[in-house]
């Protein structure tokens, strides 16, 4: 590893003194995630990060969920959209610091934006910010809270078809006993036996989402 490496790894010494802060470099992400083949090409997979940084693995993560997308769904530029952004939702990342985790929504809706061929102001990018927003979270893994001390609440995203998405929050507390029964961390468990979600949207179509990023 030359010097130049060694210094894309780390933002500042006090930052890695004050939090332990070190960036995975590329061919180890990659080298991990060929670990997971299956679960880490998946569009459905749903993939957490609880110290995402920037996003190195988030990145790589959708980048091989588009890959997938692009195979199955590339045929139908609306079935190729609607796709794209459900890979997103199913992208979660937690970080402790608010710039790393602002890069990290930034280089997922770069990601985005250039596998749909947008601009940041076409309705599809202002609805992926919207998502990122609710699933890329600053707070504290460990603890599950977010930085105002209150409890971590992430979205459970799913797209229905014909355009139409749903959105129920959770407690990500709930959720890590949930992934104990279950074994992933939505599993399909009736509300009315254990977790309840702390919210029920109604559904929605990108515009809707999209409006919420105004």
């Amino acid at each position: 590893m030359t010097l130049n490496d060694a210094q894309r790894l780390v933002k500042s010494k006090q930052r890695v003194a004050d939090h332990g802060e070190v960036f995975t470099p590329a061919w180890m992400v990659e080298d991990m995630l060929d670990l997971v083949k299956h679960e880490s090409e998946r569009i459905d997979a749903r993939v957490l990060e609880p110290a995402c940084g920037s996003g190195n693995f988030l990145v790589s993560v959708l980048a091989r969920k588009f890959l997938m997308v692009q195979a199955r769904h590339g045929k139908s530029e609306f079935e190729k959209r609607h796709y794209a952004l459900f890979a997103v939702m199913c992208i979660y990342g937690i970080e402790l610091l608010e710039d790393n985790a602002e890069e990290c929504r930034g280089n997922l809706a770069e990601v985005f934006n250039n596998f749909l061929g947008i601009d940041d102001v076409d309705e599809w990018a202002r609805a992926v910010r919207a998502v990122l927003s609710a699933n890329i979270i600053r707070g504290d893994a460990l603890t599950m809270t977010l930085a105002s001390g209150q409890p971590i609440t992430f979205p459970e995203w799913g797209y229905l078809g014909k355009g139409k998405f749903q959105r129920r929050d959770f407690r990500f507390d709930d959720l890590t006993q949930r992934a104990s029964y279950e074994g992933t961390l939505f599993g399909e468990l009736d509300d009315d036996e254990l977790f309840i979600p702390t919210q029920t949207y109604p559904t929605m179509t990108v515009a809707h989402i999209a409006e919420a990023a105004a």
